[in-house]
């Protein structure tokens, strides 16, 4: 889904020369590609698209047979040792091992049988680059042997360009003869103008927006909308295209992922001629990892896919108000029967609370900060001591209730009249003593959201509820008090845009609360980000990494300011040497410099390995199919002046996959993708 590849237009593929040599419908090899429909026939998608875009075939030499090159049918063979193992092993010539020790000599030892790569193509900036996997030790004369192999045995040969795929590669680069031409990530992203980031199909009215109007105001949600930029925000709608690139840990992706519905960017998108024709026309899209569709469809043909397609209801488990204590996050859950523990704890804590809880457990590879929790039951007790639940009801059940702007512009003042009623004093009194017992003068409070509707099992709520730090200093209930920012962080409940995403998975509003997690604010981080246990970017299973988004200081990542970008990198952590391949760098940083060192970016590796291994009882797939933890973490020197060290902020399971993608064997491929 999230495995980006570019859209071919029909000029867009190198026009058929003469001179193909390929036969077979479905050759399981080739020595030489003399024409597109060579290539073609042994192309597949690549198993690691992080970058769009591309076609890929494996090319592999024997340095054993003097220097034969195949270039494999990638279908068939999508790993290099499936086509070793099959064509290349006995028959006088020597065993190709099991599939362990193949990876641990092919790809590290100097003396190694194989060359591994892959020649890909790029639609978008129309370039073939000569790549090998980010964990590959070659050296200088390994790389340039190959790559000159591969260009005197293919068509476009003289436009070959060796892609180096990771940091360690990139100085590799400096090393190779003039003679090796070189292409940058920079230089093939230029190229790229289509960028699918969930794929679907979905319905809608087609309407064009500026980015401003939809962040933070009402859309239908049976809109399709083009935007000019990407907004931080946007209610439910039934499909998202924006005219700049998205990162895939941006919000409205996110959100886009939480709800199934399509999410793609193309440059141009707001002047684009297909689109302007459909404007105001009920329509038909379509985003798959290689293309894109529209069409006009009647209202009717609308309808019945809206029909066929709505969400499946989202039970939540009812607030739990039996528990009283503002109770210490290393309490919270039983780590001997964590998927139990956290089911009971969330209706009590809510899950963003429980989830901390459990990154306490997991020990010193993942620092957390200590904390407490405070309870669903005083959120509760304020609403019933004001008799808010009952003008909840009210309000709701008006006919009125029905018109969306009505509802918005009522729930805002739902919240306002909730942030001016008073709390009880003596619960002030309890959360401000629990807070001042237990930090230094000085510090502030940070109030969590943790609701029992969000971070769950099937259901994110990524960004709809807002944190609020607190002052003991000041005076309560003024504003940047403890008391200011509970209720503040309790109002947060009813935003509009939580309302509306619960509405659209029919949850029942009145059994949601709001538990506050609690612990030190941070004022001036060193580096801030977000990121998940796994490759996104990998649907087959075969290239394990983590997809870091990291910042400098406290800038946004996940909703960041007009033109701002992350880091972004695959960190491959479980390969030796474990390789970082950067796809974007900080726009806050000059060329060559990474926001997080070599050292922090592996501590932080090692802290989603052991996230991922304790969550996976809770979260992990039954099936063994591709899952992943969507961590918050930041770098900060608070403790250890001089010297940031890493913090995990929180971990929720990470939506979007419900596996990975099916990997076709020797000897069963059609010849089809």
């Amino acid at each position: 889904m999230l495995i980006a590849l570019l859209a071919c237009a029909p000029d867009a593929e190198p026009t058929p020369e003469p001179g193909c040599t390929i036969e077979e419908a479905v050759p399981d090899y080739a020595n030489e590609l003399g024409c597109w429909g060579d290539y073609d026939k042994l192309a597949s998608l690549p198993l690691d698209a992080s970058i769009p875009g591309a076609q890929s075939v494996k090319t592999l030499v024997d340095r054993y047979d003097d220097n034969r090159l195949y270039f494999t049918n990638s279908r068939c063979y999508p790993i290099h040792w499936d086509f070793a193992s099959a064509f290349l092993s006995g028959n006088g010539l020597p065993p190709v091992g099991d599939l362990s020790l193949f990876n641990t000599i092919e790809y590290y030892s100097p003396d190694r049988r194989f060359l591994l790569g892959s020649v890909n193509y790029y639609s978008g900036p129309g370039a073939w680059a000569y790549e090998l996997a980010p964990y590959d030790t070659a050296d200088a004369d390994m790389v340039t042997t190959a790559y000159q192999l591969i260009q005197s045995a293919a068509y476009f040969g003289g436009d070959l360009a060796f892609h180096p795929a990771s940091v360690d590669q990139e100085a590799l680069a400096e090393e190779l003869p003039s003679s090796v031409k070189i292409v940058t990530t920079g230089e093939l992203f230029e190229g790229i103008d289509y960028q699918p980031l969930n794929t679907g199909t979905t319905t809608g009215i087609l309407r064009f927006y500026a980015a401003e109007d939809v962040d933070g105001s009402y859309t239908p949600f049976r809109e399709l909308v083009v935007l000019d930029k990407v907004p931080n925000d946007i209610s439910i709608v039934a499909g998202i295209i924006t005219a700049e690139f998205q990162t895939p840990l941006a919000h409205i992706n996110v959100l886009s992922v939480n709800r199934g519905t399509p999410n793609m960017a193309l440059r141009g998108a707001s002047e684009n001629a297909t689109l302007r024709a459909l404007e105001g026309k009920w329509v038909s899209l379509t985003v798959t990892s290689d293309d894109w569709a529209i069409e006009e469809i009647s209202e009717a043909e609308a309808g019945a896919y809206w029909e066929a397609h709505k969400p499946e209801p989202i039970t939540v488990n009812p607030i739990d108000i039996s528990v009283t204590d503002l109770r210490d996050v290393d309490e919270i859950v039983d780590t001997e029967n964590l998927a139990d523990s956290i089911t009971a704890n969330i209706p009590a804590f809510g899950a963003k609370a429980t989830n901390y809880g459990g990154l306490r457990q997991i020990g010193e590879a993942v620092p957390v900060q200590d904390g407490f929790a405070i309870p669903m039951y005083y959120y509760n007790q304020f609403m019933e001591d004001h008799g808010l639940w009952a003008e909840m009801e009210t309000m709701m059940a008006s006919d009125e209730w029905a018109d969306p702007d009505y509802r918005e512009s009522e729930l805002e003042d739902f919240k306002d009249h909730m942030r001016e009623l008073p709390m009880r004093s003596e619960v002030v009194t309890l959360i401000t003593e629990q807070f001042t017992s237990m930090y230094t003068d000085g510090e502030k409070a940070r109030f969590r959201s943790s609701t029992n509707a969000e971070d769950l099992g099937d259901f994110t709520g990524a960004g709809l509820y807002n944190s609020e730090t607190g002052d003991p200093a000041i005076e309560n209930p003024e504003e940047d008090s403890i008391e200011w920012a509970v209720k503040k962080v309790w109002s947060e409940v009813w935003n509009p845009r939580a309302y509306e995403e619960r509405e659209y998975y029919s949850m029942n509003h009145l059994d949601v609360g709001m538990a506050l997690l609690v612990h030190p604010n941070f004022e001036e981080e060193e580096a801030n980000g977000v990121a998940i246990s796994g490759n996104i970017y990998d649907a087959t299973g075969l290239e394990p990494g983590f997809y870091v988004n990291a910042q400098y200081l406290d800038y946004d990542v996940v909703l960041p300011d007009e033109g701002v970008v992350p880091d972004a990198y695959i960190h491959y952590y479980y390969q030796t040497g474990s390789p970082i391949v950067y796809i974007l760098h900080s726009s806050f940083l000059e060329d060559g410099e990474t926001v997080l060192t070599r050292d922090q970016s592996q501590s932080l590796g090692d802290a989603l390995d052991a996230i991922n291994t304790y969550f996976y009882p809770a979260y992990g797939s039954a099936d063994g199919s591709w899952w992943a933890m969507d961590v918050e973490w930041k770098f900060d020197d608070k403790n250890t002046p001089g010297t940031p060290a890493l913090f995990v902020k929180q971990a929720r399971p990470f939506h979007g996959w419900s596996g990975a993608a099916a990997i076709e064997g020797s000897g069963e491929c059609d010849g089809t993708e």
